[in-house]
């Protein structure tokens, strides 16, 4: 490589280099603000209001249909509704779809019991400052966002257990 080419092309290499290595390292954050309120419609004929679910620990998942490591992740999200329900916790997910259709096209190849959000608008996405996908909040009795993950790969679902029953102890 020529040294003019090179010195073009470092910034770029340098800025792809950061995104991966903190997209890994800084895949939890630990959190302690109150979640936004907001009202969306459901999957389920209903809409759910954020504020009307105190007293539960939840764990809001934003998705999309074209995402990869969400389709990866939704069986496992199920599972964590299922086992740790009964303790007052629920799953949320929230579909960013411009098209309800999609997300109901992905979620009838990937059937959830939790309910599932339509934020067509990306209002609440924006609300949550979502910039990879998934984004995971895990918001705690009193409305607390308490831990932050950003994307998934094998493995994550250890630390979300973790955190789970920390939350549910509290």
């Amino acid at each position: 490589m020529t040294t003019s080419l090179m010195t073009r092309v470092t910034p770029y290499l340098t800025a792809i280099m950061f995104s991966l290595l903190t997209s890994s390292a800084l895949a939890a954050t630990t959190m302690n603000k109150t979640a936004p309120d907001f009202t969306l419609k459901s999957n389920q004929g209903k809409n759910f209001r954020l504020s009307e679910h105190r007293g539960d620990v939840l764990f809001i998942n934003f998705w999309a249909s074209w995402c990869g490591p969400c389709r990866q992740e939704m069986p496992i999200l199920e599972e964590l509704h299922s086992r740790y329900s009964s303790a007052g916790f629920k799953v949320v997910g929230i579909s960013i779809d411009e098209d309800e259709a999609a997300a109901n096209g992905l979620l009838k190849k990937i059937p959830v019991s939790f309910p599932v959000l339509y934020d067509t608008t990306s209002k609440v996405s924006e609300l949550f400052d979502v910039d990879a996908m998934p984004t995971s909040v895990l918001v705690d009795r009193n409305g607390k966002m308490r831990f932050l993950h950003r994307g998934y790969k094998p493995g994550f679902e250890d630390d979300y257990r973790a955190q789970i029953r920390e939350l549910i102890k509290e």
